[in-house]
């Protein structure tokens, strides 16, 4: 290729480049301008619209009879009556196994010589689960009997020789210094058999402690342990071998300090397990009476019943019951609204004849659910607007749908 055609090629490029870099530019400045225009008219109908809202207020005060002509609104209503009404507390816990046990050994670390449980078997109290080595200490008892052995001829022979020299002494013969002498060995050669005695059953409980038991009876969950390894219950941060009794779980969960007054032993409870779909209806077995400092929070429990689903450390969901009135009004939520002087509901009024929306302030208290209790503002038997109470205005005809 010549220079020349070479030039005209890469001058070609470059103009198709450009043109492509401003039609980029030019695309997204139309985009910003519609925008901006959609963004100013939307301001502009939300303005008319409450204009209108307000226009219409204004007339169906000032012309009673324009306001008998205006299509009445739909709504729906509902009488209100007194009932039972409980708030909870929801929070999320596990599920704890009141039986757990971390086996360690009974008198210090040692090497495994057997195993003689597997992960998922079932133990009984007692039961042996590992040998640990015990031959030095089966070399140290043969030796302490050994010297054990020869105190007790010791002793023997320093008793005849005391009863020789004491007999001795009764008849005038020898000094009071050998029978002194006399006794005080066959005391020092007691003491050191009663000690030898002593140690020997020392040396025979850690002889029996090279015999890992279980502590409690349950399923061996956790048995991370083989022969020839060197076992002392927890190895990192892991146990080497964990047994839970199932039988006896509880759910427990963490409770913000504000509910300290509210939440007791004895409060019902609901705890949901999602993973295996069971629910329980239950109380609080132990409320606890210390404030944890990092967490602002103190713990509860609650026993639920053996139905061999649930494991220890399911999630739980736990809702605690914190309060609990007998009769009063709770409302839909939703119907609730909020003005410059507080909150407020409407309620349909039968007026010479026709109905129509009046405003009521009302006072709420606790929320469960979808339902909001009213404590001042509302009396049984009112017509609450639950539907297309949207947008009312005080005083606007409303049409009841059946």
């Amino acid at each position: 290729m010549s220079q020349l055609k070479r030039f005209a090629f890469i001058l070609s490029a470059v103009v198709v480049l450009a043109a492509c870099g401003g039609s980029d530019k030019q695309d997204k400045a139309a985009i910003n301008e519609k925008k901006a225009e959609l963004e100013k008219k939307k301001k502009e109908q939300l303005t008319l619209a409450s204009e209108i809202e307000k226009l219409e207020a204004d007339l169906a005060k000032l012309d009673t009879a324009s306001a008998k002509n205006t299509n009445a609104k739909l709504v729906s209503v509902s009488a209100l009556a007194t009932a039972p009404f409980v708030h909870y507390i929801e929070l999320q816990g596990r599920v704890e196994a009141d039986n757990l046990s971390y086996v360690t050994p009974k008198y210090g670390a040692g090497q495994v010589r057997a195993v003689y449980v597997t992960q998922g078997q079932q133990v009984s109290k007692g039961q042996t689960l590992l040998k640990l080595d015990d031959a030095i200490i089966q070399q140290q008892i043969v030796t302490q009997r050994a010297s054990l052995a020869t105190l007790q001829t010791q002793l023997n022979t320093a008793k005849d020789i005391y009863n020789r020299q004491n007999n001795l002494w009764k008849q005038g013969i020898g000094t009071e210094v050998q029978l002194i002498q006399a006794k005080t060995n066959v005391s020092s050669l007691e003491t050191q058999l009663n000690t030898a005695r002593e140690g020997i059953k020392t040396l025979q409980k850690q002889l029996e402690g090279t015999n890992v038991r279980a502590e409690i009876s349950g399923i061996a969950d956790v048995v991370n342990v083989r022969v020839g390894e060197y076992f002392q219950g927890v190895m990192g941060n892991a146990p080497q071998i964990v047994i839970v009794n199932t039988s006896s779980l509880k759910a427990v969960a963490s409770v913000p300090e504000n509910y300290a007054s509210k939440v007791k032993t004895g409060s019902p409870v609901v705890v949901v397990l999602p993973d295996i779909n069971r629910t329980y209806n239950v109380k609080v077995t132990r409320s606890g009476k210390q404030i944890d400092p990092s967490t602002r929070s103190f713990l509860v429990d609650a026993r639920i019943p053996y139905d061999g689903q649930a494991r220890p450390n399911q999630i739980a969901k736990i809702r605690i019951q914190d309060y609990a009135v007998a009769n009063t009004i709770a409302i839909p939520v939703n119907t609730v609204q909020t003005d410059e002087n507080g909150k407020y509901v409407f309620v349909a009024i039968n007026e010479g004849g026709r109905m129509v929306a009046r405003k009521k302030p009302v006072g709420v208290g606790e929320l469960n659910g979808e339902l909001i209790e009213v404590k001042v503002g509302l009396n049984a038997g009112d017509q609450l607007i639950t539907e297309g109470f949207q947008n009312l205005y005080e005083g606007q005809v409303i049409s009841i749908v059946k």
